[in-house]
């Protein structure tokens, strides 16, 4: 079965740069685009970047454009998130999602097929 589990979360301090991962497995994985999104507490799921299945096409929300950066290596099934510059805004949730082949962005959740587990990020001030 599809599998997907990130990596990487934790306590870090305000402006620090943790990198999260997203291991796939159970499918093929250079066939999905994958995103990234996050859950903060008492708040709505929201997205946070995409990657197409080239790594080619990336996306971000404005509040993460700058400092985050997704990546990919079909080589290992594995998507990352580097986070540079963290606020305590940053905490949440965060959780990787695979959508088969598309030509375009996703930003909304519906579209993607399988999600992770997620990982916390906590960011103290």
């Amino acid at each position: 079965q599809v599998q997907l589990v990130e990596s990487g979360g934790g306590l870090v301090q305000a402006g620090g740069s943790p990198r999260l991962s997203c291991r796939a497995s159970g499918l093929t994985f250079r066939s999905y685009a994958m995103g990234w999104f996050r859950k903060a507490p008492g708040k709505e799921r929201e997205f946070v970047a995409f990657i197409n299945w080239s790594g080619t096409t990336t996306y971000y929300a404005d509040f993460v454009k700058g400092r985050f950066i997704i990546s990919r290596d079909n080589g290992e099934n594995t998507m990352y998130l580097q986070m540079n510059s963290l606020k305590p805004e940053d905490t949440a949730v965060y959780s990787c999602a695979a959508r088969r082949l598309s030509a375009v962005v996703i930003v909304r959740e519906s579209e993607y097929a399988y999600w992770g587990q997620g990982t916390q990020v906590t960011v103290s001030s």
